[in-house]
């Protein structure tokens, strides 16, 4: 079975927060802690945030499913509110892509290629000329994915979780 992609639903949010615990930490450095991992996740990851989200109208929030949900991704539009961010990037106008998750279960077999051409394809109907990211500079897997998706290393930022500061690579991409 192919992974399907579409928007995310009011129905999805329960399944939304509990696959963004628990693919969020997978993505973090060695050093990150569960404890600064779980601040985040509450923060940010919650069903109540992602509420906020599916009604904020300046995201777009697409799941991916494959007999459950399986994978989401996360695009945010307008400038960016770093500074280093918006001094890194050349395309305008921009879009964030902020999320872009699949269950560990699922990786390798089509779901991030499935979830990264469908985010792509609404950040063009969004009318951006680039679409943005922020990867943990310790992240290898991630960063050839977003390589082998178009993307380039633009600059570098900062990301916190919980109480560390993190040092991200920021890429782009034209659309």
């Amino acid at each position: 079975m192919e992974a399907t992609v579409r928007p995310a639903a009011h129905t999805d949010l329960d399944r939304l927060a509990a696959l963004a615990a628990l693919t969020f930490p997978l993505a973090c450095p060695p050093g990150s802690t569960a404890q600064d991992q779980q601040a985040f996740i509450d923060a940010h990851l919650s069903t109540e945030r992602f509420a906020e989200y599916l009604e904020d109208p300046r995201r777009t929030v697409l799941v991916a499913e494959d007999g459950g949900l399986v994978g989401y991704t996360m695009l945010v539009a307008g400038e960016p509110a770093d500074d280093d961010v918006r001094a890194a990037l050349h395309l305008r106008p921009t879009i964030e892509l902020s999320k872009c998750y699949v269950h560990p279960d699922h990786h390798g077999v089509g779901v991030a290629h499935a979830l990264m051409t469908a985010s792509l394809e609404a950040a063009r109907d969004r009318g951006a000329q680039g679409i943005w990211l922020g990867v943990n500079q310790q992240n290898a897997r991630a960063q050839a994915f977003y390589v082998r998706s178009g993307f380039a290393i633009v600059g570098t930022k900062h990301f916190t979780v919980g109480t560390r500061v993190e040092d991200d690579y920021v890429l782009e991409r034209p659309l």
